[in-house]
């Protein structure tokens, strides 16, 4: 329900004269990826990237082509701080922006990504920590246009375990059915009333980053799991959505340590989920009813 295929920080592109795209290559390693998966259960993937954060729509094409996996690609912008906002702003300094990114979205949504007739399936939105910026909100608003007239779903990521619940309320005022949104990264937070109030809301919460320990304030399994467990003793089983956050490859220059070599990185895979996560889970007594419903009904329900 939330990974990514690729991701490109806003810099990479300029970086192509010495680390060119190896468009066979990363094709080669999704596919082996999906068929992986496959063998797992698993038939649809939502990669989660954002146009400004190295979406490659195309390249998601033809990767669920030749796998056989049926990949929901996302519209959507990342948040200010990290994002491809300067383009935005500096617009802003000659006209609104809201309108423009609201008929970017739903071009995207309805009739294709840039020239093509891929259509996204999701719309993706991000704020910082602490806080929604003004340039936030402005995205935030035109995404929740954009799902109230083609009635996609909205996922989100929130940052260091911030803003959950103000992201949902925002998303509600601005007429978003809580059914049809996910807040991002609430497996970020290990405080329970944290995950209560952005549950009272009525939206979907994603424990998303299965595997991911120590990095991008992701706090190891061991505290996510508890924590889990008891919402799902308490009855939230039907709003719990379950992934990791993987990013099979990163565009522009290969980094210095290959993110699989760091150790607490060692179970950060797509396929942790399956082999390690759920035993866990069913070894605290939940069911696998519940399970289905939390990898089955429930996304199924969003995009529904």
């Amino acid at each position: 329900m939330h990974e990514h295929i690729l991701v490109g920080y806003p810099g990479w592109e300029v970086d192509q004269s010495v680390a060119p795209l190896d468009r066979a290559s990363l094709v080669a390693k999704a596919v082996k990826l999906m068929g992986e998966l496959r063998a797992l259960g698993v038939n649809t993937v939502v990669d989660a990237t954002t146009a400004d954060f190295g979406r490659q729509a195309d390249l998601y094409q033809e990767i669920a082509e030749k796998s056989e996996m049926q990949i929901i690609c996302a519209t959507g912008l990342y948040g200010e701080n990290r994002g491809g906002s300067e383009y935005w702003k500096f617009r802003a300094r000659f006209g609104e922006i809201g309108a423009e990114i609201y008929h970017l979205f739903l071009q995207e949504l309805t009739v294709g990504i840039k020239q093509s007739a891929i259509k996204a399936g999701v719309i993706k939105l991000v704020s910082g920590k602490g806080a929604i910026t003004d340039y936030e909100n402005k995205v935030f608003q035109a995404a929740a246009r954009a799902q109230q007239e083609t009635g996609v779903p909205i996922i989100t990521h929130t940052e260091m375990g911030t803003m959950g619940r103000e992201q949902a309320d925002l998303l509600i005022a601005a007429g978003v059915k809580p059914a049809k949104i996910q807040i991002g990264h609430m497996s970020n937070s290990t405080d329970l009333q944290y995950h209560l109030n952005v549950l009272a809301s009525g939206v979907y919460s994603a424990f998303d980053r299965l595997g991911l320990e120590g990095l991008a304030g992701s706090p190891p399994d061991s505290a996510k799991l508890p924590l889990l467990i008891e919402l799902i003793k308490r009855g939230f089983t039907e709003r719990l959505i379950l992934s990791h956050d993987y990013i099979m490859a990163f565009l522009g220059r290969p980094l210095s340590i290959n993110p699989s070599d760091i150790p607490s990185l060692a179970k950060w895979h797509p396929s942790h989920l399956f082999k390690n996560v759920l035993p866990e889970l069913k070894a605290a007594g939940v069911s696998d009813a519940q399970i289905s419903t939390m990898l089955k009904q429930n996304p199924c329900r969003l995009f529904g």
